[in-house]
């Protein structure tokens, strides 16, 4: 009974497969990422994104054209983390493999909780009770953690805490993050290939010392943040794709992210 699969798997690899064959069939891509515009939320103490006009008009050859220059911070709106930016001689933006950018999802869910506690940390409690659910989060997970703040986005007193800009706004952040002693426990008793979630930082708004970041970055982890988490993607059975601009030597990058969603998701 395992012949026709052989089969199709050696069609597959030969490339004698109909050529009209979707890797991707029973199902839909959701984007997980805010756009880039001048209300792009960053770190108080970060440029913004701007986008600037090099030409756009009729051209003396009679056709249309069109061409713009944009600037910004690497860490800001949906973007990717890599390890390099909290670990001495770990993986740049570059460096990172294709395959630990994409796989299978797990959601866990605190949105509930955030709701009532601008600072909430999910916990070490929360990601057992997710276990106790959905089963282990399997080997080579994508973990996101849904806060709920994608809402409230691009609502900066309500999304970062507070609207104003630089060094003296960083104490005034309040938003939701992964506690320290939750990535420890990821990355003790469970072999993932990246974290990601809907707020600013890895780390909660009012953390001094972003000891997440430290902790799941010197293990070659890297995190997705301001992530557009739809109440939509299910705990299980999402599969993602989170490519980053390939910056070399980058501490991070923009991010564009999406998942499939299989119908029989849940």
């Amino acid at each position: 009974m395992r012949l026709p699969i052989l089969l199709t798997s050696l069609l597959f690899a030969t490339g004698l497969a109909a050529a009209d064959q979707p890797p991707f069939i029973g199902g839909r891509w959701l984007d997980l990422s805010h756009d880039f515009s001048a209300q792009t939320l960053y770190w108080p103490t970060a440029d913004g994104f701007a986008l600037e006009t090099e030409f756009r008009g009729m051209t003396p050859g009679g056709y249309f054209y069109a061409a713009n220059r944009y600037r910004a911070s690497e860490h800001g709106g949906t973007h990717l983390d890599a390890p390099i930016h909290f670990a001495r001689d770990r993986k740049t933006v570059d460096q990172i493999p294709l395959e630990q950018l994409t796989g299978l999802a797990v959601v866990i869910d605190v949105a509930a909780k955030a709701d009532k506690d601008a600072d909430y940390q999910v916990s070490v409690d929360d990601l057992t009770a997710w276990e106790k659910t959905h089963g282990p989060i399997s080997a080579g997970a994508i973990v996101l953690f849904r806060t709920g703040y994608t809402t409230r986005w691009p609502d900066a007193v309500r999304y970062l805490g507070t609207a104003e800009k630089g060094p003296e706004a960083v104490p005034k952040l309040h938003f939701p993050g992964l506690h320290p002693e939750a990535a420890r426990w990821i990355v003790r008793e469970r072999t993932v290939k990246a974290v990601g979630l809907d707020t600013a930082s890895i780390d909660y708004g009012q953390s001094k010392l972003f000891e997440s970041h430290r902790i799941l970055y010197e293990r070659n982890i890297p995190a997705f943040e301001n992530v557009a988490l739809p109440a939509t993607l299910p705990a299980r059975g999402a599969y993602v794709v989170a490519l980053p601009m390939k910056i070399k030597g980058g501490s991070g990058a923009p991010l564009r992210i999406v998942a499939w969603v299989a119908d029989n998701a849940r």
